[in-house]
């Protein structure tokens, strides 16, 4: 993520735009003349095979960029970023980003931000072959929590817009199987739930689901 001070003339740099719940924010296969800064809410990224499957790739929350790569690689996009929460963002012409960010000397913290999403990619990939049910939805309810609050510690947070199915894809197993690692927390007073709702009531013993083996 880049400084505040940045961030902050970064987004001067751009039109804010708000995208409504579920809007498609970055179209799978639209050029790459423009990237976001997400300023406010939660968004997903996905892709889209011909045949109509769809594979859950990434969240992403304020302070994120998106559609940077196909700007940098002058390629068509290769994902598509959904918005689950009505979401804010400054569009940012592609041409002035790059310059912007030679100006700036941000070339190699760039960079660096993208080998950490290949890293988060790598880890998540060893998750859906290793850890059990209960640890990968602990994990990606508190992944979710950082995007939603930074920093809230051990309050509660309140995770809006995202469907049973959603969370399946992101962990690799079936919807019935969240209701059912859901139910489990519920009952340990981890988390409450309502339809597209998910409240972090325990952050600590959340935690302490995401730390089993």
């Amino acid at each position: 993520m880049l400084s505040d001070d940045v961030w902050c003339e970064l987004r001067g740099q751009g039109t804010p735009k708000v995208f409504r719940e579920r809007g498609v924010m970055l179209r799978q296969g639209s050029p790459g003349t423009y990237l976001l800064a997400l300023t406010a809410g939660l968004a997903k990224v996905v892709h889209r095979e011909p045949g109509g499957a769809v594979t859950w790739l990434a969240f992403r929350g304020p302070g994120d960029l998106l559609g940077e790569v196909s700007v940098f690689n002058g390629t068509a996009r290769t994902a598509e970023v959904v918005a689950l929460t009505p979401c804010t963002a400054v569009v940012l012409e592609a041409t002035r980003f790059v310059r912007f960010v030679e100006e700036r000397g941000l070339v190699i913290h760039l960079m660096r931000e993208a080998l950490g999403r290949l890293r988060e990619s790598d880890a998540h990939r060893a998750e859906l072959l290793t850890a059990p049910l209960l640890v990968r939805l602990a994990r990606t309810l508190l992944r979710l929590a950082e995007l939603t609050a930074p920093g809230t510690g051990a309050g509660t947070v309140r995770l809006t817009g995202l469907s049973q199915e959603e969370i399946a894809q992101a962990i690799g197993v079936t919807r019935n199987a969240v209701a059912d690692g859901l139910r489990q927390l519920r009952a340990d007073g981890a988390v409450e739930t309502a339809r597209r709702v998910v409240v972090i009531k325990d952050t600590r013993r959340l935690r302490r689901f995401a730390a089993m083996d």
